[in-house]
């Protein structure tokens, strides 16, 4: 009886430290636009500069990624516009609903964030 209520007390106060540690650390909204936007940077440049860049420069007479890093602040406000947070106080859902316009497609995205991390789970294409 006593290794009962022994493991029963390991198993409770483990969990209580887990959930004091998840709420702890469970990521602040600035924490996640800080992601999304290195994130949202990062593939533009990666993927869409690759397949553009030719077009963007004669154009605008303007390197792809340049013009990339100079949107930050908009990108910024825009993932701020389209995110809808869910706090579950041991870790918070993030999903962004990016729409452009009815001519650029359109992305769903939902992310988790729990001890300082984020991962994105779902990423779709509407």
């Amino acid at each position: 009886m006593k290794l009962l209520t022994v493991m029963t007390f390991a198993i409770a106060a483990s969990i209580g430290v887990v959930s004091v540690a998840m709420s702890t650390t469970n990521p602040t909204v600035d924490e996640y636009e800080e992601y999304a936007v290195n994130r949202l940077t990062q593939y533009l440049k990666i993927d869409v500069c690759k397949k553009t860049s030719k077009l963007i420069e004669n154009l605008l007479n303007s390197s792809c990624e340049k013009l990339v890093d100079s949107t930050n602040p908009q990108i910024r406000e825009l993932l701020v516009k389209t995110t809808e947070r869910q706090n579950f106080l041991l870790f918070s859902i993030y999903r962004t609903d990016l729409t452009l316009g009815a001519w650029l497609p359109g992305y769903k995205f939902e992310t988790v964030g729990a001890f300082h991390n984020f991962y994105t789970y779902s990423a779709e294409q509407q």
